[in-house]
């Protein structure tokens, strides 16, 4: 179990930072515990990411855009983590070939569920982004069209379309890493 937030000093003015860090503790240990446990399947486990993932949370607090995603994300890495380290006392684990599968070669919930979240991350960031970018990624990857195809529906040159594209994509990418997802997600 963690201990209290209330005995760490946080490096925020008027006490702003231990509110918020107390109020995110108060509302997500339980489920960040049940998500170790259902990756790790041991509780002393589970609560040893969660509290380090916290304490971690403490120190890097002002640079965490969304703590709520940080946390999850960095839990499932922490928990992955530890699979990996010690995955000859568990069942399973990771293939040498790439990620986690079953006998029959299908993926695991796991990896199913980091699948899903991060498509549901993209998604929040795409709302993010302005109606010109996000058109631009729904004509190029949702509609499949080639460059010329966008030149002619948005009026921009082809250059400018792959320019464009280009910097999205950096950006959309850039963000999902200091979210915690890298490019294996």
């Amino acid at each position: 179990m963690p201990p209290p937030i209330s005995n760490v000093e946080p490096q925020c003015a008027e006490g702003v930072c231990e509110q918020t860090l107390r109020s995110l503790f108060d509302a997500e240990e339980t489920p960040l515990l049940r998500y170790a446990f259902s990756l790790t399947g041991r509780r002393a486990v589970a609560e040893d990411i969660v509290q380090e993932v916290f304490l971690l949370l403490h120190a890097h607090f002002d640079d965490v855009a969304t703590p709520r995603a940080w946390l999850f994300r960095t839990v499932r890495n922490r928990a992955f983590t530890y699979l990996r380290d010690h995955r000859r006392e568990t069942l399973g684990g990771v293939n040498e070939d790439g990620p986690m599968t079953t006998s029959d070669g299908a993926e695991t919930p796991e990896v199913m569920m980091q699948q899903m979240e991060t498509k549901g991350l993209l998604r929040q960031l795409m709302q993010e982004l302005g109606e010109t970018d996000r058109q631009l990624i729904q004509l190029k990857y949702f509609d499949d069209l080639k460059y010329r195809e966008i030149s002619e529906r948005t009026g921009l040159s082809i250059s400018n379309v792959g320019y464009r594209l280009h910097h999205i994509l950096k950006e959309l990418g850039g963000r999902l890493e200091r979210l915690g997802i890298d490019a294996a997600s």
